[in-house]
């Protein structure tokens, strides 16, 4: 007589809940991988070589990243705090945005002008509260807009470039005049 067919057993997935097998095809494989590599590696081969090509990247970036002035500092038992260093797509270094304020005055209709504030908002300024502070204080309409770079700048109606400095620096002590600049002709020219 033929032996009772026995049930497969099916593996479920930690992560998503369902078969192993079929991870690749679900929302979360991301998600899953780790889970995979750890408890179905014979299921997806690859995924285990990716894992370890992984590892031997991060080692050789470590080993180039390390200088030998790196080197020297370890063996003398001092630790200089290492800056992250955030890398964009293709290997590019992105540079860290040095805190400055930079007013530019622009002329409209011949007559008109525009004061454009620009970088308040690294020095932990809320750019809303800004403009109503300078629209009172001058008299004359301020408004948060994006700028040309898809940062949010100020707009204050009027010509008011050498006034603002001493208000910024009197309003916010965080700001400081060695921080602020104008843009006149294309060129920056600090603001003291």
């Amino acid at each position: 007589m033929a032996e009772k067919p026995q049930p497969i057993q099916v593996l479920y997935c930690g992560v998503c809940g369902i078969p192993a097998e079929y991870c690749e095809f679900g929302p979360e494989f991301e998600k899953c991988k780790p889970w995979l590599i750890q408890n179905a590696p014979d299921l997806y081969p690859d995924l285990l070589k990716g894992a370890l090509a992984k590892d031997a990247d991060k080692v050789s970036d470590q080993l180039q990243s390390t200088s030998i002035s790196d080197v020297g500092l370890v063996a003398a038992g001092s630790s200089k705090p290492k800056e992250e260093v955030k890398r964009l797509p293709g290997g590019k270094i992105k540079k860290k945005e040095k805190p400055e304020v930079i007013i530019e005055k622009m002329t409209r209709n011949k007559r008109k002008c525009i004061t454009t504030v620009k970088g308040l908002e690294l020095f932990g300024v809320k750019l809303n509260d800004a403009s109503k502070k300078l629209g009172k204080k001058f008299a004359t309409g301020a408004s948060v807009v994006k700028g040309p770079t898809e940062k949010e700048q100020i707009d204050v109606q009027g010509d008011i470039a050498y006034d603002i400095v001493e208000f910024i620096t009197d309003t916010w002590p965080d700001v400081i005049t060695i921080t602020l600049f104008f843009i006149e002709d294309g060129k920056k020219v600090p603001a003291v």
